[in-house]
């Protein structure tokens, strides 16, 4: 319905719209302006690199995100010897006690800890060394020769890359600031 606005011109009110701000328990600041995910991350890799060594173990990755089911604490653990049920039990208990102990998260959550699986990230210098002679499949930040993924067998490494043998049998050395992502592959 047209209407007189205060300067006397003629407009039509089409609908009017309310606007609010939902802030969600992992996206408030701390005092420190980090983010709470970002936070209670950091507070738990903390305590879980001190724990897993004397179980043998290693961690590989932490998730804290909201999904569909709601939020997800996900904890990716490895060992020399790959993981077991008894390894994922026994680190879920005790995250569960320094969860509970330390209180960091105030809301409700699903506890995962699980292994990283059979196509499991490399994310460092000690992954690659590790895992010399598995095939891998690269991920790069930029195109080179043409493309960006690249999937062959690891061979060296040190602290500025790593070589791989690409299945046409060349070999070609990325630098580790190239590589976006890495992972094992079957």
């Amino acid at each position: 319905m047209p209407y007189h606005n205060p300067a006397g011109e003629v407009a039509l009110k089409v609908g009017s719209a309310r606007f609010f701000l939902c802030l969600f328990p992992g996206d408030r600041n701390n005092e420190y302006g980090e983010s709470m995910s970002d936070f209670v991350t950091e507070r738990i890799r903390d305590f879980v690199e001190s724990l897993l060594p004397s179980m043998g173990l290693e961690l590989v990755e932490i998730q804290y995100r909201q999904e569909n089911q709601g939020w997800v604490l996900r904890l990716f653990i490895d060992g020399p010897e790959g993981v077991t049920i008894d390894h994922c039990t026994k680190v879920s208990r005790e995250m569960s006690d320094f969860l509970d102990v330390e209180d960091l998260i105030n809301h409700a959550y699903s506890l995962e800890v699980s292994s990283p699986g059979l196509e499991r990230p490399l994310r460092n210098k000690a992954d690659f060394q590790r895992f010399a002679g598995k095939k891998a499949r690269i991920k790069l930040r930029d195109v080179v020769a043409e493309q960006k993924v690249f999937i062959g067998l690891i061979g060296a490494s040190d602290d500025e890359g790593i070589e791989l043998l690409l299945e046409d049998g060349t070999k070609r050395r990325f630098l580790m600031e190239q590589i976006r992502k890495a992972r094992l592959s079957l």
